[in-house]
Protein backbone atom coordinates (compact mmCIF):
# COMPACT_ATOMS: atom_id res chain seq x y z
CA UNK A 1 0.00 0.00 0.00
CA UNK A 2 1.43 3.39 -0.99
CA UNK A 3 2.16 5.92 1.69
CA UNK A 4 -0.48 8.65 1.84
CA UNK A 5 0.50 12.10 0.64
CA UNK A 6 0.09 14.90 3.17
CA UNK A 7 0.15 18.63 2.63
CA UNK A 8 1.10 21.54 4.80
CA UNK A 9 1.24 25.29 4.32
CA UNK A 10 4.37 27.05 5.51
CA UNK A 11 5.67 30.60 5.46
CA UNK A 12 8.96 30.17 7.29
CA UNK A 13 12.15 29.95 5.25
CA UNK A 14 15.74 29.03 6.08
CA UNK A 15 16.75 32.69 5.81
CA UNK A 16 13.97 33.79 8.18
CA UNK A 17 15.09 31.23 10.76
CA UNK A 18 18.65 32.54 10.66
CA UNK A 19 17.37 36.10 10.75
CA UNK A 20 15.40 35.33 13.91
CA UNK A 21 18.55 34.09 15.64
CA UNK A 22 20.51 37.15 14.51
CA UNK A 23 17.64 39.42 15.63
CA UNK A 24 17.64 37.86 19.10
CA UNK A 25 21.38 38.50 19.41
CA UNK A 26 20.98 42.10 18.20
CA UNK A 27 18.13 42.65 20.65
CA UNK A 28 20.26 41.49 23.57
CA UNK A 29 23.03 43.84 22.41
CA UNK A 30 20.57 46.72 21.97
CA UNK A 31 19.19 46.32 25.48
CA UNK A 32 22.68 46.25 27.02
CA UNK A 33 24.02 49.06 24.81
CA UNK A 34 23.61 51.91 27.37
CA UNK A 35 26.13 50.13 29.60
CA UNK A 36 29.00 50.97 27.25
CA UNK A 37 27.70 53.38 24.56
CA UNK A 38 27.98 57.15 24.63
CA UNK A 39 25.02 59.47 24.99
CA UNK A 40 25.23 60.69 21.37
CA UNK A 41 24.89 57.14 20.04
CA UNK A 42 21.87 56.51 22.29
CA UNK A 43 20.24 59.69 20.97
CA UNK A 44 20.96 58.71 17.36
CA UNK A 45 19.45 55.27 17.88
CA UNK A 46 16.38 56.86 19.46
CA UNK A 47 15.86 58.88 16.28
CA UNK A 48 16.34 55.79 14.10
CA UNK A 49 13.90 53.69 16.14
CA UNK A 50 11.16 56.32 16.25
CA UNK A 51 11.47 57.00 12.51
CA UNK A 52 11.35 53.24 11.91
CA UNK A 53 8.10 53.02 13.88
CA UNK A 54 6.55 55.86 11.89
CA UNK A 55 7.76 54.27 8.64
CA UNK A 56 6.26 50.88 9.49
CA UNK A 57 2.92 52.54 10.27
CA UNK A 58 2.89 54.48 6.99
CA UNK A 59 4.00 51.37 5.10
CA UNK A 60 1.09 49.45 6.63
CA UNK A 61 -1.27 52.11 5.31
CA UNK A 62 0.19 52.70 1.86
CA UNK A 63 2.05 49.46 1.16
CA UNK A 64 -0.56 46.99 2.36
CA UNK A 65 -3.89 48.86 2.52
CA UNK A 66 -3.28 51.19 -0.43
CA UNK A 67 -4.05 54.28 1.69
CA UNK A 68 -1.46 56.89 0.71
CA UNK A 69 -1.76 59.40 3.54
CA UNK A 70 0.13 62.71 3.59
CA UNK A 71 -1.35 63.69 6.94
CA UNK A 72 0.33 61.38 9.44
CA UNK A 73 1.86 64.43 11.13
CA UNK A 74 -1.59 65.08 12.55
CA UNK A 75 -1.32 61.97 14.71
CA UNK A 76 2.28 62.69 15.73
CA UNK A 77 1.28 66.18 16.82
CA UNK A 78 -1.95 65.30 18.58
CA UNK A 79 -0.23 62.40 20.36
CA UNK A 80 2.53 64.71 21.57
CA UNK A 81 0.09 67.41 22.72
CA UNK A 82 -2.07 64.84 24.49
CA UNK A 83 1.00 63.67 26.42
CA UNK A 84 1.80 67.28 27.37
CA UNK A 85 -1.83 67.85 28.42
CA UNK A 86 -1.76 64.78 30.65
CA UNK A 87 1.40 66.01 32.37
CA UNK A 88 0.52 69.72 32.67
CA UNK A 89 -3.23 69.55 33.41
CA UNK A 90 -3.59 66.28 35.32
CA UNK A 91 -0.13 65.80 36.79
CA UNK A 92 0.58 62.49 35.07
CA UNK A 93 4.07 61.11 34.84
CA UNK A 94 5.30 61.57 31.23
CA UNK A 95 5.92 57.83 30.72
CA UNK A 96 2.31 56.60 31.16
CA UNK A 97 1.10 59.85 29.56
CA UNK A 98 2.62 58.61 26.30
CA UNK A 99 -0.26 56.12 26.06
CA UNK A 100 -2.68 59.04 26.23
CA UNK A 101 -1.16 60.16 22.93
CA UNK A 102 -2.20 56.88 21.34
CA UNK A 103 -5.75 57.26 22.61
CA UNK A 104 -5.99 60.84 21.35
CA UNK A 105 -4.63 59.87 17.93
CA UNK A 106 -7.09 56.98 17.63
CA UNK A 107 -9.97 59.30 18.53
CA UNK A 108 -8.81 61.85 15.94
CA UNK A 109 -8.48 59.08 13.34
CA UNK A 110 -12.20 58.31 13.49
CA UNK A 111 -13.54 61.63 12.09
CA UNK A 112 -10.47 61.85 9.83
CA UNK A 113 -11.29 58.48 8.29
CA UNK A 114 -14.98 59.39 8.07
CA UNK A 115 -14.17 62.27 5.73
CA UNK A 116 -10.99 60.95 4.04
CA UNK A 117 -12.48 57.58 3.08
CA UNK A 118 -14.95 59.40 0.86
CA UNK A 119 -11.97 60.36 -1.29
CA UNK A 120 -9.70 58.18 -3.40
CA UNK A 121 -6.18 58.28 -4.83
CA UNK A 122 -4.58 61.71 -4.92
CA UNK A 123 -7.70 63.26 -3.40
CA UNK A 124 -7.32 61.02 -0.35
CA UNK A 125 -3.66 62.08 0.04
CA UNK A 126 -4.49 65.78 -0.26
CA UNK A 127 -7.50 65.39 2.04
CA UNK A 128 -5.43 63.89 4.85
CA UNK A 129 -2.90 66.73 4.51
CA UNK A 130 -5.66 69.36 4.70
CA UNK A 131 -7.13 67.72 7.81
CA UNK A 132 -3.68 67.71 9.41
CA UNK A 133 -3.33 71.42 8.73
CA UNK A 134 -6.73 72.08 10.29
CA UNK A 135 -5.65 70.18 13.40
CA UNK A 136 -2.37 72.13 13.54
CA UNK A 137 -4.15 75.47 13.32
CA UNK A 138 -6.66 74.39 15.96
CA UNK A 139 -3.94 73.28 18.40
CA UNK A 140 -2.11 76.57 17.84
CA UNK A 141 -5.11 78.28 19.47
CA UNK A 142 -4.69 76.19 22.65
CA UNK A 143 -3.35 78.99 24.86
CA UNK A 144 -2.98 76.87 27.98
CA UNK A 145 -0.40 74.76 26.10
CA UNK A 146 1.53 77.71 24.74
CA UNK A 147 -0.54 78.55 21.67
CA UNK A 148 1.51 79.11 18.55
CA UNK A 149 4.83 79.35 20.39
CA UNK A 150 4.49 76.06 22.26
CA UNK A 151 5.55 75.07 25.76
CA UNK A 152 7.89 72.82 27.75
CA UNK A 153 7.34 70.01 30.21
CA UNK A 154 7.43 71.22 33.83
CA UNK A 155 10.86 70.81 35.42
CA UNK A 156 9.44 68.69 38.24
CA UNK A 157 7.90 66.31 35.69
CA UNK A 158 11.23 65.69 33.94
CA UNK A 159 13.27 65.53 37.16
CA UNK A 160 10.92 63.02 38.83
CA UNK A 161 10.17 60.96 35.71
CA UNK A 162 9.39 57.30 36.28
CA UNK A 163 12.37 54.88 36.01
CA UNK A 164 14.95 57.68 35.62
CA UNK A 165 16.47 57.36 39.09
CA UNK A 166 17.00 53.55 38.91
CA UNK A 167 18.59 53.90 35.45
CA UNK A 168 20.87 56.69 36.69
CA UNK A 169 21.95 54.53 39.63
CA UNK A 170 22.43 51.43 37.48
CA UNK A 171 24.70 53.06 34.90
CA UNK A 172 26.10 55.90 37.00
CA UNK A 173 24.56 58.59 34.78
CA UNK A 174 23.19 62.05 35.30
CA UNK A 175 19.42 62.46 35.14
CA UNK A 176 19.46 63.93 31.61
CA UNK A 177 21.48 61.01 30.22
CA UNK A 178 19.29 58.54 32.15
CA UNK A 179 16.19 60.07 30.51
CA UNK A 180 17.82 59.48 27.12
CA UNK A 181 18.39 55.82 28.03
CA UNK A 182 14.76 55.47 29.15
CA UNK A 183 13.51 57.05 25.93
CA UNK A 184 15.79 54.76 23.90
CA UNK A 185 14.50 51.63 25.62
CA UNK A 186 10.89 52.73 25.14
CA UNK A 187 11.58 53.47 21.44
CA UNK A 188 13.19 50.05 21.07
CA UNK A 189 10.15 48.35 22.62
CA UNK A 190 7.75 50.38 20.44
CA UNK A 191 9.65 49.65 17.21
CA UNK A 192 9.89 45.92 17.94
CA UNK A 193 6.25 45.76 18.99
CA UNK A 194 5.17 47.55 15.81
CA UNK A 195 7.20 45.24 13.56
CA UNK A 196 5.94 42.15 15.39
CA UNK A 197 2.35 43.38 15.22
CA UNK A 198 2.51 44.15 11.49
CA UNK A 199 4.13 40.78 10.80
CA UNK A 200 1.50 38.92 12.82
CA UNK A 201 -1.28 40.79 11.01
CA UNK A 202 0.13 40.01 7.56
CA UNK A 203 0.43 36.32 8.38
CA UNK A 204 -3.18 36.13 9.58
CA UNK A 205 -6.42 35.78 7.64
CA UNK A 206 -6.92 39.51 8.08
CA UNK A 207 -3.57 40.04 6.36
CA UNK A 208 -4.77 38.06 3.35
CA UNK A 209 -7.93 40.15 3.29
CA UNK A 210 -5.88 43.33 3.50
CA UNK A 211 -3.72 42.29 0.55
CA UNK A 212 -6.84 41.41 -1.43
CA UNK A 213 -8.34 44.85 -0.78
CA UNK A 214 -5.10 46.54 -1.85
CA UNK A 215 -4.78 44.54 -5.07
CA UNK A 216 -8.40 44.64 -6.19
CA UNK A 217 -11.15 46.08 -4.01
CA UNK A 218 -13.97 44.82 -6.25
CA UNK A 219 -12.60 41.27 -6.37
CA UNK A 220 -12.04 41.31 -2.61
CA UNK A 221 -15.66 42.24 -2.01
CA UNK A 222 -16.76 39.48 -4.40
CA UNK A 223 -15.15 36.85 -2.14
CA UNK A 224 -16.67 38.30 1.01
CA UNK A 225 -13.94 40.66 2.26
CA UNK A 226 -15.28 43.75 4.03
CA UNK A 227 -12.94 46.33 2.46
CA UNK A 228 -14.32 49.24 4.44
CA UNK A 229 -13.89 47.54 7.80
CA UNK A 230 -10.30 46.52 6.98
CA UNK A 231 -9.40 50.09 6.03
CA UNK A 232 -10.93 51.44 9.23
CA UNK A 233 -9.03 48.98 11.44
CA UNK A 234 -5.70 49.64 9.73
CA UNK A 235 -6.12 53.42 9.68
CA UNK A 236 -7.10 53.74 13.34
CA UNK A 237 -4.43 51.26 14.48
CA UNK A 238 -1.68 53.03 12.53
CA UNK A 239 -2.86 56.36 13.94
CA UNK A 240 -2.76 55.06 17.51
CA UNK A 241 0.80 53.75 17.16
CA UNK A 242 1.86 56.99 15.45
CA UNK A 243 0.34 58.96 18.33
CA UNK A 244 2.24 56.92 20.91
CA UNK A 245 5.41 57.51 18.92
CA UNK A 246 4.70 61.25 18.82
CA UNK A 247 4.24 61.32 22.59
CA UNK A 248 7.52 59.47 23.04
CA UNK A 249 9.44 61.79 20.71
CA UNK A 250 8.31 64.89 22.58
CA UNK A 251 8.75 63.28 25.97
CA UNK A 252 12.42 62.99 25.03
CA UNK A 253 12.71 66.56 23.73
CA UNK A 254 10.52 67.97 26.57
CA UNK A 255 9.64 70.95 24.34
CA UNK A 256 6.81 71.28 21.82
CA UNK A 257 5.32 73.77 19.35
CA UNK A 258 2.62 73.36 16.68
CA UNK A 259 5.00 73.99 13.79
CA UNK A 260 7.42 71.30 15.01
CA UNK A 261 4.88 68.71 16.13
CA UNK A 262 2.80 68.98 12.94
CA UNK A 263 5.71 69.38 10.49
CA UNK A 264 4.77 67.58 7.27
CA UNK A 265 8.41 67.22 6.19
CA UNK A 266 9.70 65.72 9.44
CA UNK A 267 6.88 63.29 10.16
CA UNK A 268 5.48 62.44 6.73
CA UNK A 269 7.91 63.59 4.02
CA UNK A 270 10.93 61.85 5.50
CA UNK A 271 8.84 58.79 6.36
CA UNK A 272 7.64 58.46 2.76
CA UNK A 273 11.24 58.80 1.57
CA UNK A 274 12.33 56.02 3.96
CA UNK A 275 9.62 53.63 2.80
CA UNK A 276 10.04 54.38 -0.91
CA UNK A 277 13.82 53.94 -1.04
CA UNK A 278 13.71 50.93 1.26
CA UNK A 279 10.86 49.12 -0.43
CA UNK A 280 7.15 49.79 -0.02
CA UNK A 281 4.97 46.82 0.81
CA UNK A 282 7.68 44.94 2.71
CA UNK A 283 8.62 44.87 6.38
CA UNK A 284 12.31 44.78 5.50
CA UNK A 285 12.06 47.89 3.32
CA UNK A 286 11.52 50.49 6.08
CA UNK A 287 14.28 48.88 8.16
CA UNK A 288 16.77 49.24 5.31
CA UNK A 289 15.34 52.63 4.34
CA UNK A 290 15.75 54.20 7.78
CA UNK A 291 19.40 53.11 7.90
CA UNK A 292 20.07 54.63 4.46
CA UNK A 293 18.16 57.80 5.37
CA UNK A 294 20.08 58.31 8.61
CA UNK A 295 23.40 57.72 6.84
CA UNK A 296 22.49 60.26 4.15
CA UNK A 297 21.37 62.72 6.81
CA UNK A 298 24.78 62.50 8.50
CA UNK A 299 26.75 62.65 5.25
CA UNK A 300 24.80 65.60 3.82
CA UNK A 301 24.29 67.58 7.02
CA UNK A 302 26.85 70.22 6.01
CA UNK A 303 25.35 70.91 2.58
CA UNK A 304 22.52 73.19 3.71
CA UNK A 305 19.60 73.43 1.27
CA UNK A 306 21.40 71.04 -1.09
CA UNK A 307 20.58 68.31 1.42
CA UNK A 308 16.88 68.22 0.51
CA UNK A 309 17.67 68.49 -3.20
CA UNK A 310 20.02 65.50 -3.05
CA UNK A 311 17.47 63.48 -1.07
CA UNK A 312 14.84 64.28 -3.70
CA UNK A 313 17.15 63.23 -6.55
CA UNK A 314 17.96 59.97 -4.78
CA UNK A 315 14.27 59.29 -4.23
CA UNK A 316 13.48 59.95 -7.92
CA UNK A 317 16.35 57.71 -9.03
CA UNK A 318 15.16 54.86 -6.84
CA UNK A 319 11.57 55.19 -8.09
CA UNK A 320 12.75 55.17 -11.72
CA UNK A 321 15.34 52.38 -11.60
CA UNK A 322 14.18 50.34 -8.60
CA UNK A 323 10.40 50.80 -8.23
CA UNK A 324 10.29 48.19 -5.48
CA UNK A 325 13.04 49.93 -3.51
CA UNK A 326 16.46 48.77 -2.42
CA UNK A 327 15.08 45.72 -0.66
CA UNK A 328 13.28 44.77 -3.85
CA UNK A 329 16.65 44.70 -5.65
CA UNK A 330 18.16 42.57 -2.90
CA UNK A 331 15.22 40.18 -2.92
CA UNK A 332 15.26 39.81 -6.70
CA UNK A 333 18.95 38.88 -6.67
CA UNK A 334 19.02 36.68 -3.57
CA UNK A 335 15.45 35.51 -3.01
CA UNK A 336 15.87 36.23 0.72
CA UNK A 337 12.77 36.90 2.83
CA UNK A 338 13.56 37.92 6.39
CA UNK A 339 9.85 38.31 7.18
CA UNK A 340 8.16 35.79 4.86
CA UNK A 341 4.40 36.14 4.51
CA UNK A 342 3.85 34.19 1.30
CA UNK A 343 2.29 30.82 1.92
CA UNK A 344 3.93 27.80 0.30
CA UNK A 345 2.31 24.41 -0.17
CA UNK A 346 4.63 21.65 1.06
CA UNK A 347 3.93 18.09 -0.14
CA UNK A 348 5.04 15.35 2.25
CA UNK A 349 5.00 11.71 1.18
Amino acid sequence: MANPVTYSVETRTRASGRAAIAAAALLALAIALPAFAGRSLIQDLFVILTMLTLAQCWNLLAGYAGLVSVGQQAFVGIGAYAMFAGVIFWGWDPVPAILLGGVAAAVLAIPTAFFAFRLAGAYFAIGTWVIAEVVRLSVAQWKSLGGGTGTSLPREATSDMMFVEPIASLFGLRDAAARDVLAYWLALALALGTIAGVYALLRSRQGLALAAVRDNRVAARAVGVDAGAMNWVVFVTAAAITGICGGLIYMQTARISPDAAFAVLNWTGYVIFIVVIGGIGTIEGPILGVIVFFALQRLLADYGSWYLLILGLIGIAVMLFAPRGLWGLIHDRTGIDLFPIRRRLIIKK
